[in-house]
């Protein structure tokens, strides 16, 4: 016989279980010490805001508080309009993320219609205009909204919103455009259909995971947006939740259970938004994956 003999093959065996461990490692164990690096401050909140009333942070990793209570987040609400906050914040949310997709990808659309030439320059422009820093443009903004009227309304906040809220979020929607051929694009054009109808029924579709990725860029940025709504609003019950957790460290700024139930509540609207998101990309129907959350 000139096969091989039995112990090769078991040879092979090992040396293929030997091959699964380095993958193992990289797909399971490398990715789980990234989330946990990344849900370590997560969970310190929740810890420190299970804490009794006036006890610092814990300075040392525990699971849970020695007595943990929820006295804290029952206190929120009675120091500061803690849902009139919420439902303002989640106002501008609703308002400011569609229009952010809607407008990102307008341009990151057009942009890809570009001629490679122009393309360019366009791209160089955006890129010099996402080094600009907020602040050089605070007091400019400031004053054209003070003379339009709006200020003190939720205008200048939907503002960024108008303007696809940044640079970078219409290059991720070029880039992704980037990958839609361009034969779909000239077929439907000859079939009569307009370039807006092309954006909507052909383009869109095929960059679904950009659109999840800017709203969810979009909603994080608007949620916890707090420069603006300082220096726009004045009237107490237009101000979003970021101003109440300000005007709570100015009641209590040593009460640190109750700052921690504060951050909590400001942060889980953000993981919800990103759990979902993520739920709905890799699931083949984004419906069923809502229908298949509510029930579970």
């Amino acid at each position: 016989m000139t096969g091989r003999p039995a112990g090769h093959r078991f040879g092979d065996v090992r040396l293929s279980g030997r091959a699964t461990i380095p993958r193992i490692i990289g797909r399971f164990v490398v990715p789980a010490l990234f989330a946990a690096l990344f849900a370590a401050p997560l969970w310190f909140m929740v810890v420190g805001s299970l804490r009794p009333a006036g006890l610092p942070p814990p300075r040392t990793l525990e699971l849970l508080p020695p007595e943990p209570t929820v006295a804290a987040y029952a206190r929120l609400p009675e120091l500061i309009p803690l849902f009139r906050y919420l439902a303002n914040s989640a106002l501008v949310v609703a308002l400011a993320v569609p229009l952010t997709v809607a407008v990102a990808s307008l341009t990151g659309f057009g942009l890809r219609l570009l001629a490679p030439t122009a393309r360019r320059r366009v791209v160089l422009g955006l890129l010099a205009v996402l080094l600009v820093p907020a602040t050089a443009v605070w007091a400019t903004r400031f004053e054209l909204f003070r003379l339009a009227g709006v200020v003190d309304t939720y205008v200048p906040l939907l503002a960024p919103a108008v303007l696809a809220g940044s640079p970078f979020l219409v290059l991720l929607y070029a880039w992704s455009f980037g990958g839609v051929p361009e034969t779909q694009l000239q077929a439907a054009r000859l079939e009569g259909a307009g370039w807006l109808t092309v954006w909507r029924r052909v383009a869109m579709p095929q960059v679904r995971p950009a659109t999840l990725a800017v709203a969810v860029l979009a909603f994080t940025f608007h949620w916890s947006n707090f420069i603006d709504p300082l220096l726009y609003l004045h009237s107490g019950d237009r101000y979003t939740y970021p101003l109440g957790l300000q005007f709570l460290r100015l009641l209590n700024p040593t009460d640190w259970p109750l700052l921690m139930a504060g951050c909590v509540v400001a942060t889980v609207p953000c993981v919800l938004v990103f759990l979902l998101a993520q739920r709905i990309l890799l699931h083949d129907d984004p419906l069923a994956a809502l229908r298949s959350g509510g029930r579970r």
